[in-house]
């Protein structure tokens, strides 16, 4: 695997983790974004924090297995 993979595969779990702690932990900053604004008015205030820690959870799913199976 290139060094490359290796922090692409890295960067997912890194990113997993701030989403889940930013999920976990509520920052305002976080959920007045743009972006999170968008799931914010979709499923209110708590259904996107829920969102975003699945989402965490799924990025170091995938980050992890991607490190332990990449071939």
């Amino acid at each position: 695997m290139d060094p490359s993979e290796y922090f692409i595969l890295s960067l997912f779990i890194a990113l997993g983790l701030f989403s889940i702690v930013a999920a976990i932990c509520n920052f305002d900053w976080y959920f007045k974004t743009s972006g999170a604004m968008t799931f914010v008015n979709w499923f209110g205030r708590g259904g996107a924090r829920i969102f975003y820690a699945l989402l965490g959870i799924g990025l170091i799913a995938c980050g992890a297995l991607g490190l332990a199976y990449w071939r």
